[in-house]
């Protein structure tokens, strides 16, 4: 079906006697992007002879004609390429002319190791939603329109190359009317390969909780808008899975929502029905707007607006919204009848992967949704909604999927080599790096459940099996040895390739900024498994490209529990109390942390601490953000890991100048530089007991650690300061880092497409890994 021709005698006899034959090899995101119709018909513009197809590695297209006109077609390949299209190499060969005529497109190749981009799922273009509500246009309300620069993707690609047959859009054959479309090349739809309409494409059914069909096309989005607009709560079926809909100004329907899913405080994300409703709950600048409305549609997270028409619940404690734009056709249509904000979440139960498939959402989601709105075109992996906030100027993606996912990054030194990098426990993303290539998969999210770790192997061989290798493919992983992603490598690996979590932070930024000599990388994050034993998090590593040496971090503190204590940010408190105050710790009753326990529980913990259980050490500045949280009443018990920080973050809004004391101890027998929190922390328990606002202490907390972090750049010697984990995903840290760190004349580097958070780590482990083979 991807074949196909259209013959035209271009030569002249004057040309012949300068014709020269010219084979290219591109590779890039050239497929699924409309670059063959583009080829196509530049050719064709050009009147040259010749041919171009799809293989497993790109495109091939053969050229024949005059010189000038070829090199003509070469300049202008560049300079006019499809919107989403990007060529990373191209190699050219002249060949002896052979008398072509006429220009095609020819029936695709596979080989057995394809290494092709493979593009992410796009946003509905203008001209398809200009066609979508057109009532004299064929396709007028059909839920699947799309064309060669928009729809899926990844979602629903089997293998490489990308042609119809290898999609799961191979079970719908196009009509007449769609295949002209397919063939014509001077259609917009020429060789889409999910080209589709009412007459022969997928379609759409609202079923009830026991899925039965109880209505078809138009009349099944007009009952779950009826259903929205009630209160009740709606699984539609999307792109990459279900997502659960609700209306967003319905207290009383998110808290259902919230009840059913279990998730009890996380922020919900917002869909709006078109850019004024966004403008009328967040504060957008022009980069918010257009990466509202950029082929990639994410969610954008935004300042709120005061007294915005939104449900308490929704957000609560955080000064932000995250909001999209329908971003499918389905969703448009929906979003036009129902015309107000409705909270759009990933369609499974909390600590779960999203439901892909209508059967397997009948049973996971039974109790949650009270309609289901689905359809007939196979979702072949789970692809979440991406999220990106705008911080110092620029976009920062935070999960990366929809739209980003599995975009590679190309190496600089083409390694030679297959991995498959199993990335961190949390936040978890894969790598697989075949020849110059690393491609990062979507967000898979926390491997605590069975589901989630099903969803984590399922994602590992999907990828072995769209990226396979001709050669043995090394596996890579962390060095703690109780993440799941580390006790999978070893169950595949008898010598898997270990990486330090902080230096896989470090090397991800260097990888992604493309930065070469010594760096001072800032990592703080919540945890990691440190290379002597204990858990890090507040690191300032001298990092080269192949090794990292601890120059710095924070003073270590006790963690009072194990895992428990990313939900319970009052047992970091403890810990930075005990250090203070010693076992006076527990007579402090009227402390924040120790008034929310029982007089039988700090007993306890008084026991439990004498008798040297149930406690750890750590230099965790994601700790050390949780217990400031405590000591200032903000959060004691956490309902999702990080909340207690978002909250300090929200808080940080006085203009206040000032910063907390601090002292620097000095390296010492090979011991790092110990930034020595404690006057801080003795200044903030101070002024919380003489009535000093939250704000103020959350912003003079901020400006503090970011002084700390100046003060060991600036001994550090160094010019080039990356920042990287999960606590630069706080804008006012970040921005406040680098504003201060550009002032010292340094140049800072943070993340732009990979999470600062462990979706960054895969990318790490894969250019640390790569660096040892060099």
């Amino acid at each position: 079906m991807c074949g196909g021709s259209v013959r035209t005698d271009w030569i002249t006899s004057e040309d012949r006697a300068r014709l020269t034959r010219s084979s290219i090899a591109i590779r890039g995101a050239v497929q699924g992007v409309g670059f063959r119709p583009f080829v196509y018909r530049l050719a064709a513009e050009l009147r040259l002879a010749g041919s171009v197809l799809n293989n497993s590695v790109g495109v091939c297209i053969e050229l024949e004609g005059p010189g000038d006109r070829i090199d003509e077609f070469h300049r202008r390949l560049r300079a006019e390429l499809p919107p989403r299209a990007a060529i990373h190499t191209l190699e050219s060969t002249q060949l002896a002319p052979v008398g072509l005529s006429g220009f095609r497109i020819l029936e695709s190749i596979s080989s057995a190791t394809p290494s092709a981009v493979v593009m992410p799922d796009l946003a509905m273009c203008g001209q398809c939603r200009t066609e979508l509500f057109d009532t004299s246009d064929r396709r007028y309300r059909y839920p699947f329109i799309n064309c060669t620069n928009c729809g899926p993707r990844f979602s629903i690609i089997l293998s490489l190359p990308y042609d119809r047959p290898r999609t799961s859009m191979r079970s719908f054959r196009m009509c007449p009317e769609c295949q002209r479309e397919y063939d014509d090349p001077s259609d917009r739809r020429f060789h889409a390969q999910p080209n589709a309409c009412p007459v022969c494409g997928p379609s759409v059914s609202a079923w009830d909780e026991d899925g039965h069909a109880i209505a078809e096309r138009d009349r099944a989005l007009e009952l779950a808008a009826q259903a929205i607009l009630e209160g009740k709560i709606v699984a539609l079926k999307g792109i990459g899975g279900f997502q659960l809909l609700v209306d967003a100004r319905d207290e009383r329907a998110v808290q259902r929502l919230r009840s059913r899913k279990n998730r009890e405080e996380k922020p919900l994300a917002l869909m709006v029905p078109e850019l004024a409703s966004a403008r009328a709950v967040c504060r957008l600048g022009t980069e918010e707007e257009r990466t509202l409305c950029s082929p990639e549609s994410p969610i954008v997270l935004a300042d709120r607006v005061e007294r915005a028409d939104i449900a308490p619940s929704v957000a609560p404690g955080v000064a932000t919204l995250g909001v999209m734009l329908p971003y499918s056709p389905l969703h448009a249509l929906l979003m036009d009848l129902v015309r107000r904000p409705v909270v759009a979440t990933s369609g499974n139960r909390c600590d779960e992967p999203m439901c892909i498939d209508e059967r397997e959402a009948l049973g996971r989601l039974r109790g949650i949704a009270d309609l289901f709105l689905v359809h007939n075109r196979p979702i072949l992996r789970h692809v979440d909604d991406s999220v990106v906030r705008l911080m110092a100027g620029r976009e920062m993606v935070l999960r990366r999927a929809r739209g980003f996912a599995p975009l590679p990054l190309t190496l600089t030194t083409p390694s030679g080599r297959s991995m498959l990098c199993l990335g961190a426990h949390q936040k978890n993303v894969i790598a697989r790096v075949v020849g110059d290539q690393v491609v990062l998969s979507q967000h898979i999210g926390d491997l605590d459940s069975l589901e989630a770790r099903l969803a984590f192997r399922r994602v590992m061989q999907d990828f072995l099996d769209l990226f396979p290798a001709a050669e043995r493919t090394d596996v890579v992983c962390d060095c703690h040895p109780e993440y799941a992603s580390t006790i999978e490598a070893r169950a595949r690996s008898s010598a898997p390739i270990m990486v330090q979590h902080h230096h896989a932070h470090a090397a991800a930024c260097r990888s992604e900024n493309r930065l070469e000599g010594t760096v001072m990388a800032v990592t703080w994050d919540g945890t990691g498994y440190g290379s002597d034993g204990t858990i890090w998090g507040g690191e300032f590593l001298v990092e080269d490209g192949t090794n990292a040496r601890r120059l710095a971090s924070l003073l270590t503190f006790p963690l009072f529990g194990g895992d428990t204590v990313a939900r319970e940010p009052r047992r970091s408190a403890l810990g930075l109390m005990w250090e203070l105050y010693g076992e006076r710790t527990f007579d402090m009753t009227d402390r924040w942390p120790l008034r929310s326990y029982t007089e039988h529980d700090r007993a306890i913990l008084r026991t439990a601490k004498r008798a040297g259980l149930g406690s750890m050490t750590t230099s965790s500045m994601g700790r050390l953000f949780d217990g400031v949280a405590s000591l200032t009443g903000l959060r004691q018990v956490a309902s999702f890991e990080g909340q207690a920080a978002m909250e300090l973050e929200a808080q940080a809004t006085s203009p206040a100048a000032r910063t907390f004391p601090y002292d620097i101890i000095s390296a010492h027998r090979g011991e790092p530089i110990r930034i020595d929190w404690r006057p801080m922390v003795e200044c903030i328990i101070r002024d919380v007991a003489n009535g000093v606002s939250v704000q103020i202490i959350a912003s003079a907390f901020h400006w503090t650690i970011v002084d700390m972090l100046v003060t060991i750049a600036k001994q550090s010697g160094l010019k080039q300061i990356s920042l990287s984990g999960g606590c630069f995903q706080n804008k006012v840290l970040l921005e406040s880092a680098v504003g201060r760190l550009r002032k010292e004349g340094m140049d800072v580097y943070w993340h732009q497409r990979v999470p600062p958070n462990d979706g960054s780590i895969a990318l790490g482990q894969a250019a640390v890994a790569l660096s040892r083979f060099q």
